[in-house]
């Protein structure tokens, strides 16, 4: 029976290897979320809640949820970081030129040293290196119906968007898209306006150049002609033949007549040219008071579509500031003053859902702790100089972040306010070098010589998503 104790040692060996498997990986797979479509029509989405507890994705439109999957997020030591993040940047086929030219489908990035959403392979419990990997179909589906700026909260526990009013949250601008429309039309008409100058103008330089013919080509025969003159006058004086002299004489006395004759034909030809010379000038005139005035309308509509983006504010009781971004990029910041400043305040994102009744604006709020959110708010003092800034500047999609974290040094030029969490594991922002901003215009194109590029990367050994 000696023979039998190596399978049995086997077994126990396989045994033991098979309850070493960590527990949370096997609850995961029990748990395992399955992929939902909400049973109604979906809005624009507006919102991304990832639960690292539960490892999946929840899209909000301002209705409700309307996307739900499973996903991995990152492994131990390389965590994926929790807090309020943005999509920075989108791209359908990325391949990482860190982890062996890894395929990284319809990837969203949500921080520039390489965090991102993006189709992988998902085990059942968090498995990345940071980056949060979602079932392939169900990340080419979002990636069709997001775009930038769509908020991403990356949650440790399981936190739901609920509809909120405070006076502290602000209404969206009177007549602001009455506004931008005019704005847009007046351009339209003032482009419309720039290019029947140009083509008038072009009319007119044609009509010049035409009546300049004559007057060129008399010109030319007359240059000829002197110098022609001259040559003659030159072997006259140098004749002595008779004979040679009279024919020089002749020659000379056909020579100044065809002067003459080119003289009269050339002041003709100006006397033609004149009026249409005359004529062209207030056209070239009218083209440049064209031009200007499409400059500056299209200068207003611009300004005009800008202020229906939505807005960002973030409120830090860290730093005790107030601070508002449009597109990516900084408006302004304001000190605000926070009661019991020393208290935690939690972290929360209000975010506008939709228009409601005439100005108003309906907001939700998730909240990824336990402290309240109207209590958040009630214990905020704007100045009202920045109240006045902000006022009117609410649109759908825009939002309020209440933290007791200050902005990350991931928040930079071209992207939304970021804000991670410090007493949640940090490791998938930790393993990555800290972007080198600057480099975007040391290298390519402010100052550096080289060429702008569409979008920027943070260079070196961070130059991709990981």
């Amino acid at each position: 029976m000696k023979h039998l104790r190596t399978p049995v040692r086997l077994a126990v060996i396989l045994a033991g290897l098979i309850a070493a498997v960590p527990a949370q990986a096997a609850s995961a797979q029990r748990t395992r979320v399955a992929e939902a479509v909400a049973p109604r029509p979906a809005g624009e989405p507006l919102l991304a809640i990832v639960s690292l507890h539960s490892q999946k994705v929840t899209v909000y439109d301002a209705d409700g949820w309307i996307l739900r999957a499973p996903v991995s997020s990152g492994q131990g030591g390389r965590e994926t970081p929790s807090g309020v993040f943005s999509v920075i940047q989108k791209e359908a086929e990325h391949y990482s030129n860190l982890y062996d030219d890894a395929f990284m489908p319809h990837m969203q990035r949500i921080t520039w040293s390489g965090i991102a959403l993006h189709g992988g392979p998902l085990p059942g419990y968090p498995a990345s290196h940071g980056c949060v990997r979602m079932p392939f179909d169900f990340a080419a589906r979002l990636f069709d119906l997001t775009k930038t700026g769509l908020r991403v909260i990356i949650a440790p526990r399981d936190p739901e968007p609920v509809e909120i009013r405070h006076s502290t949250l602000f209404n969206a601008k009177s007549g602001a898209g009455a506004i931008a429309a005019a704005r847009a039309a007046e351009a339209a008409e003032a482009t419309k306006k720039a290019e029947q100058a140009r083509t008038a103008a072009l009319a007119a330089t044609r009509e010049v150049a035409r009546a300049s013919v004559p007057m060129r080509t008399a010109e030319n025969l007359k240059q000829r002609a002197s110098v022609e003159l001259a040559a003659v006058e030159t072997a006259l004086a140098n004749a002595t033949a008779p004979e040679a002299k009279q024919q020089f004489e002749e020659r000379k006395t056909k020579l100044i007549a065809r002067t003459a004759e080119l003289d009269a034909q050339i002041n003709a030809a100006k006397a033609e040219l004149q009026p249409k010379l005359d004529a062209a000038a207030p056209v070239r005139e009218a083209v440049v008071a064209a031009e200007a005035a499409r400059v500056a309308a299209a200068q207003a509509a611009a300004e005009a579509a800008r202020e229906l983006e939505p807005v960002s504010v973030f409120i830090s009781r860290k730093t005790q500031k107030l601070y508002v971004r449009r597109a990516f990029q900084q408006i302004f910041d304001s000190p605000v003053t926070i009661a019991d400043a020393e208290q935690p305040i939690g972290t929360h994102v209000f975010t506008a859902l939709a228009r409601g009744n005439g100005d108003d604006l309906r907001w939700s709020v998730v909240s990824l702790d336990g402290h309240g959110a109207k209590a958040a708010l009630d214990r905020i003092t704007i100045p009202q100089e920045a109240l006045d800034r902000i006022a009117g500047m609410g649109m759908p999609r825009s939002s309020v972040i209440v933290s007791d974290e200050e902005m990350s040094r991931e928040t930079a030029k071209d992207t939304d306010f970021i804000v991670i969490l410090s007493n949640e594991p940090q490791g998938g922002i930790k393993s990555r070098p800290r972007p080198n901003y600057e480099a975007r215009y040391d290298s390519y194109g402010f100052g550096g010589g080289g060429r702008m590029m569409p979008y920027w990367r943070p260079p070196g050994s961070y130059y991709s998503i990981r």
